[in-house]
């Protein structure tokens, strides 16, 4: 796995690259010291991921995300010294959020899991198929749909049909634990495996039963019966751990919301 190293202190960069190239199967293509040095190095099309800081001179971290919009852009991973911008960046669909001083077992799990996300994008081939299939699902009429009868509840989404190595695996929702976004696609998952949709996350919402689904920030659905609890970081975001471990952070402006409705109090 190709990564990018992108921090304005040298120190800090050494210390990364060491524990980068500490972790089996990753190797550091490039360093910048600003995010447009860092645009240049993603332009080059070798990078699988990238780990930045947030707080640098000119464009920051956040900025430099938002500035990359091409569904195969590289995996971000924030490194940095502030927990305060941790919502933010998972709803640009940040793979991690690592705060400095940097430890290397948290390193190692980032990177493992941008690895898994990453998936079919590590090779231009597997990408082609991905996206041949990906058409060739779309141009698939979908099947007619009787319309409810009047005073009917509305019929939700039941399953969903992802590429999968040129065929189509069938996904009932039911066994999906969290949804993530990531640009005009979302990522699917459920015990054990993800599957990757071409279709925006708010599209997808619309289709799935509310009662079902929580909207916990821009770039996350998480199924509700999957919650096993809310956790408070200190100085960090409210997250919902899911029964599998996962946690996911919750925007501020949903916390309440989302305290609410799957009726749990506000951690102390």
């Amino acid at each position: 796995m190709r990564v990018a190293l992108v921090d304005d202190e040298p120190p800090a960069l050494r210390r990364l690259r060491l524990a980068v190239e500490t972790v089996g199967g990753a190797v550091v293509v490039g360093e910048a010291a600003h995010a447009e040095a860092a645009l240049a190095l993603i332009a080059r099309g070798d990078v699988d991921v990238v780990l930045l800081d947030i707080r640098m001179p000119g464009v920051s971290g956040l900025e430099l995300a938002r500035a990359v919009e091409s569904p195969r852009a590289p995996a971000f991973i924030f490194v940095t010294a502030y927990s305060r911008f941790a919502a933010e960046a998972f709803e640009l669909a940040a793979v991690d959020y690592l705060l400095k001083p940097v430890e290397f077992e948290r390193l190692q799990a980032a990177l493992e899991r941008a690895r898994q996300r990453l998936g079919s994008r590590t090779a231009g081939r597997r990408i082609a198929e991905l996206e041949a299939a990906l058409r060739a699902a779309e141009a698939r009429p979908p099947p007619a749909a009787a319309a409810p009868p009047p005073g009917s509840r509305r019929a939700w989404m039941e399953e969903l049909w992802a590429p999968d190595r040129g065929d189509r695996v069938r996904i009932p929702v039911e066994t999906i634990d969290w949804i993530e976004a990531e640009r005009d696609y979302v990522r699917i998952h459920t015990r054990g495996r993800s599957f990757l949709i071409r279709k925006p996350i708010r599209a997808l919402q619309g289709e799935l039963d509310p009662e079902a689904f929580l909207r916990v920030h821009r770039g996350a659905l998480v199924r509700r019966d999957r919650i096993a609890r809310l956790a408070r970081r200190t100085g960090g975001p409210t997250a919902v751990v899911l029964q599998s471990g996962v946690e996911i952070p919750v925007a501020r402006r949903e916390t309440a919301r989302v305290r609410r409705l799957i009726g749990l109090r506000d951690p102390g």
